[in-house]
């Protein structure tokens, strides 16, 4: 199901400049027994996506009755289905778009931005990857650096869809990214984590990336805990000498990876305790 600007539609003004030049950003929400997950850590990441790219600010009260309204066809959807596999939950995407309008790339006579809800089914696969666990392959192509947009979810997708496309050309269901001097960044869809001994390390995203929101809530977790969280630049065989590795994202939640590329790893005791406390 699709809403434009709180209608029930499918289709978009020609001139959206979300279309013409991915301007704009998006979340991806998990939708559980009827709430929005972490609901203000995606709020804050949109508002702070809209900052950097000088998008006029969203009014939340009238965003929140259209998303209110995604959430009771979501509630109406499982209601009605006869498969109640992971009928608990859904996901909801908020897509906003500086608007229509506009000349080249000049950002003047843009009346407001348009704002696009859509709403899908939990991926039937992402509880077979949180019990057994993800198998990686390693993207050839690289990240650029872009530190204006490093952390942000914006609307230029470009280098993950040709990478997830090079994963797929591959027979791999997913792909490590490296940047262009070689750093691990992520995967085409997740945040990474892995530890060694004691110590959980995670990639810095000041320079490319996206900085996922249950990236923030594992970091949240395991600050409460005995553990050391390290965040720096870290290379290829640093992550393969991991006693365990992870991933995650807002839909996935945290999944162990069990290899990457010909690296096998074990599901270890942190992955296991962070999928108790934060998947839904």
């Amino acid at each position: 199901m699709f809403w434009v600007d709180g209608e029930s539609q499918q289709t978009i003004d020609i001139l959206d400049r979300s279309f013409q030049y991915g301007d704009g950003c998006f979340t991806t929400m998990l939708v559980s027994n009827g709430e929005i997950e972490h609901f203000h850590d995606h709020q804050y990441r949109v508002d702070e996506c809209l900052k950097t790219l000088r998008i006029s600010a969203l009014d939340w009260n009238v965003v929140n009755v259209w998303l209110a309204r995604a959430i009771q066809h979501i509630q109406n959807c499982h209601h009605e289905s006869a498969n109640k596999s992971n009928s608990r939950k859904a996901g909801i995407k908020l897509h906003v778009s500086r608007g229509a309008g506009g000349r080249g790339y000049s950002t003047k006579n843009i009346a407001k931005p348009t704002i696009t809800i859509s709403t899908f089914d939990y991926p039937c696969h992402y509880a077979e990857w949180q019990d057994n666990g993800v198998e990686l392959g390693v993207c050839r192509q690289a990240l650029g650096l872009s530190p204006l947009l490093a952390g942000h979810k914006h609307n230029n997708r470009l280098e993950q869809v040709l990478m997830k496309d090079e994963m797929d050309q591959a027979g791999e269901v997913d792909g490590l990214v490296l940047d262009i001097l070689g750093n691990v960044i992520e995967t085409t869809m997740a945040n990474l984590f892995w530890r060694q001994g004691d110590v959980i390390y995670t990639p810095q995203l000041t320079q490319s990336g996206v900085a996922g929101v249950m990236r923030k809530q594992v970091l949240t977790t395991l600050n409460q805990t005995e553990l050391s969280v390290t965040i720096a630049d870290y290379c290829l065989p640093q992550v393969m000498q991991a006693d365990e590795v992870f991933i995650t994202n807002s839909i996935l939640g945290v999944a162990p990876v069990t290899r990457i590329s010909e690296t096998q790893f074990d599901i270890g005791t942190v992955t296991r305790s962070l999928q108790g406390q934060l998947n839904s």
